[in-house]
């Protein structure tokens, strides 16, 4: 088994292998790994925070992450660094360690990304709902590619997007099967009451 050492970016959310996300960057640590990143051209680790917060400390987190790279950045009218980073494909953490600015370096083995597989029809209306998700939404979802054909691309958009709890969006992330994930959300759709 071989690892790749990246940095983690422990957050209250969950990224998906070409997912997008939007952030604003302030704390010096995040600040560092993120000219560090550029500079290398490598990316950095999401990871959902198990416990702990975004700020302070470094905080706990699941195993399985997503490695992302940064795909845009800006100076906000605020003066925090606004990125975008993408996922690029999913990680187990195998060791980490808390450098002394709390930024946590680890250790991953990369997990294959799961293969395109058409979606089945009976799932076009999940495909339906997340058309009807991603048109409301703006940059940077506006300018992602879409692939409502993509079993694969449809339940992990979904998954992103569905107001659930974060650990139901772990669930899915750690999921190696798109079908099984769409036949997962399917019910989570209808105890939403989403058509």
């Amino acid at each position: 088994m071989s690892t790749i050492a990246i940095p983690i970016f422990p957050l209250h959310t969950v990224l998906f292998p070409g997912g997008t996300l939007p952030l604003r960057i302030f704390e010096p640590r995040y600040l560092d790994m993120v000219s560090q990143c550029m500079k290398a051209g490598h990316g950095f680790g999401v990871a959902l925070i198990r416990e702990g917060s975004e700020v302070g400390a470094a905080a706990d987190t699941f195993d399985t992450g997503t490695l992302s790279e940064i795909v845009y950045f800006n100076q906000q009218p605020d003066g925090l660094l606004g990125i975008t980073a993408r996922g690029q494909q999913r990680f187990r953490i195998v060791s980490r360690q808390v450098q002394p600015n709390q930024l946590t370096m680890a250790d991953v083995e990369l997990l294959e990304n799961e293969p395109s597989s058409p979606l089945p029809p009976q799932y076009r209306s999940a495909a339906d709902v997340l058309r009807s998700l991603l048109e409301q939404l703006d940059q940077p979802f506006i300018n992602m590619q879409k692939h409502y054909d993509d079993a694969s691309w449809v339940s992990s958009r979904l998954a992103e997007l569905l107001p659930i709890r974060l650990e139901q969006k772990q669930y899915f992330l750690q999921l190696d099967d798109p079908i099984q994930r769409l036949e997962r959300l399917a019910v989570l759709l209808e105890d939403l009451e989403i058509r």
